[in-house]
């Protein structure tokens, strides 16, 4: 079974490039859609709600590790999403299927094995690699994953700006609306985290980052 749009989340060009020469060999009836970062992610996920599967970076810009595929999975729960990552401990890939992934694929994966992953997916099933083993893993934080996937759209990225350190007026600008109106925002958003202002909701948004040490291996493998 072909699906008949998948969308790709990846800042990396080399590497989205050689996974799609690759899969559009085997999926030849199959529309691929791509983003570079998040912003293109969401503009795409709303223009194109009707994706089969999200193949998803956790560090593509602008994401904060765990938090982009929390906030799709709320907000789009009919795209499955495959992780498609440069880390590949157990513990990121529990952390990763306990938010909602239904599959994980090291970008050290074969690309053949990558079709299989996306196969049995599409399929209705999850995949993770065959040296996993869940059993080992610290259980996720599911009470902060709820409170970020509690957050509208809106929201979402205005706490993303609150987390690149903008302040209220730039973010007024950004979004076109006016300053009463991201105050209001940030008052929901406080709300909805449990949290009293900007810099404590920016820490619940870290408690779903990726580990540091993970975070840059990720740099060395791309650089």
């Amino acid at each position: 079974m072909q699906p008949d749009k998948i969308l790709i989340a990846d800042d990396h060009p080399l590497f989205r490039q050689a996974l799609l020469e690759t899969l559009k060999t085997e999926l030849t009836h199959t529309q691929w859609l791509e983003a570079q970062n998040v912003e293109e992610l969401n503009k795409l996920l709303a223009a194109h709600n009707d994706t089969d599967l999200l193949l998803l970076d956790l560090n593509i810009p602008g994401a904060h590790g765990f938090n982009t595929l929390v906030h799709v999975r709320q907000h789009y729960p009919q795209i499955p999403v495959v992780v498609v990552s440069a880390y590949d401990d157990s513990d990121t890939i529990n952390q990763a299927m306990s938010h909602g992934a239904s599959g994980f694929v090291p970008k050290s994966t074969p690309v053949e094995t990558i079709f299989e992953a996306i196969n049995k997916v599409v399929s209705g099933d999850i995949w993770t690699p065959p040296s996993f083993n869940s059993q080992q893993c610290q259980p996720s934080k599911s009470e902060i994953a709820e409170r970020i996937a509690s957050l509208t759209h809106q929201q979402y990225k205005i706490l993303m700006m609150f987390a690149e350190g903008l302040l209220n007026k730039q973010i007024a600008y950004e979004l076109n609306v006016s300053e009463a109106t991201i105050k209001a925002h940030a008052t929901a958003i406080f709300k909805k985290l449990n949290v009293r202002n900007r810099t404590q909701a920016v820490i619940t948004l870290g408690e779903l980052e990726l580990a540091e040490s993970e975070f840059e291996t990720g740099l060395t493998d791309k650089n």
